[in-house]
């Protein structure tokens, strides 16, 4: 997520997620049908709504040719994402992401040059 994506609100977060994991596995979900579980129950009232930002249109048609469908799962049924946000962070204000990004490895020190 860049940082503009990050201030998304987050209806529009979970809308992104969606996206980008549909054009992720677009080969797989195109001519399937699926179902999206999701904790938001906005992302169903924003599939019928035809007044929403343009933003949001833009990707409600990007994903208007997948067949699928929204179910909303509410927080007690949902045991693994209930779980997994109860648990304690044992890494939570040891690492600055500034600095994880400062002294991580570009990706093109990775890079073999070859030269003919």
């Amino acid at each position: 997520m860049n940082p503009a994506e990050a201030n998304y609100t987050t209806t529009e977060k979970e809308m992104l997620a969606i996206v980008y994991a549909f054009e992720k596995f677009r080969s797989y979900l195109i001519m399937n049908k699926s179902i999206v579980y999701t904790d938001h129950s906005a992302l169903k009232y924003l599939f019928a709504k035809k007044d929403a930002k343009a933003r949001l249109l833009r990707w409600i048609l990007l994903l208007q040719e997948f067949d699928f469908k929204v179910i909303d799962t509410r927080g007690a049924e949902n045991y693994a994402a209930d779980h997994l946000s109860r648990l304690k962070n044992p890494y939570e204000n040891i690492f600055d992401p500034k600095e994880i990004n400062e002294t991580f490895p570009l990706e093109s020190v990775n890079k073999v040059a070859h030269k003919d």
